[in-house]
């Protein structure tokens, strides 16, 4: 992991892509040089500071998925191209595979982001990608057109209702590419933690490594405030992960299983 600067920089929103009526693409001309797992937080003037995935990075201009969920973001929203916001990061670890690797990448719901960005430096090192989206219908399906753009990208679309792609889970998509004799070296995924747990019992049993990226709620984003300690080991996901490998999610008490808000209240998947 790079060495990264806990001060904020100042940055102009140089264009907003709207991707759905909740979420939208802020893109950013600065050079953060991060890797593909990465994430920053982004300070709103005047509201909040937020963790963000960064969804794209070339070394010259990089951008930020958002969904629109709470006061924060319901604020950002309400900015425009040219106004400006506060970024820290890049923060946590990445994605680590080498090149000419066979790779699946699932992206569950705004899970997409990080995995897209994954999927271009993949690209880049000669890798054969299965990119994997699932949503709960078509109209909640992020960056179709993005992927499909990608030369080399074999994209495989799920949605619970079977509106778009087949209908059922990530997980079904997977396994099916696995029965159906592919041979994977890597198994990458963002998006909700029980598709992700159940992503890595699948991986796990088929004897494919599993990396995935961990949703905590974050404050610091570099281990100061422990909000997004792991109960019964004391490891801040910021920076032991936000990627870690599913052989130790697994021996972790609450992975899959709940997830605590601001105040610490569990909640159960």
């Amino acid at each position: 992991m790079k060495n990264f600067d806990t001060r904020p920089v100042a940055l102009t929103i140089k264009k907003i892509i709207r991707e759905n009526e909740n979420t939208n693409t802020y893109i950013f001309d600065y050079n953060l040089k991060s890797k593909p797992g990465q994430f920053v937080m982004m300070w709103i003037p005047g509201v909040d500071e937020k963790p963000f995935s960064i969804a794209y990075d070339d070394g010259k201009q990089f951008w930020l998925m958002v969904c629109k969920v709470g006061p924060a973001t319901e604020k950002l929203f309400e900015l425009k191209e040219g106004d400006k916001v506060g970024i820290r990061g890049p923060f946590g670890k990445s994605f680590e595979f080498k090149k000419g690797e066979h790779l699946a990448l699932v992206g569950g719901g705004y899970g997409v982001a990080p995995m897209y960005c994954v999927a271009h430096q993949a690209m880049d090192q000669g890798c054969k990608v299965e990119f994997i989206l699932g949503a709960r219908n078509k109209d909640l399906l992020l960056y179709t057109q993005k992927i499909s753009g990608l030369h080399g990208v074999n994209l495989h679309i799920s949605t619970d209702d079977g509106s778009q792609g087949i209908k059922g889970f990530t997980t079904n998509v997977l396994e099916a590419l696995i029965s159906g004799g592919m041979k994977l070296d890597h198994v990458f995924a963002c998006g909700p933690e029980k598709m992700e747990y159940f992503l890595g019992l699948l991986a796990e049993k088929n004897g494919i490594d599993c990396q995935l990226a961990v949703e905590k709620y974050m404050k610091c984003g570099f281990g100061v405030c422990g909000q997004c300690v792991v109960d019964s080991s004391g490891e801040c996901v910021c920076k032991k992960g936000t990627v870690m490998n599913f052989k130790a999610l697994k021996k972790l008490s609450e992975f899959g299983k709940y997830h605590r808000d601001a105040q610490g209240k569990k909640h159960y998947f």
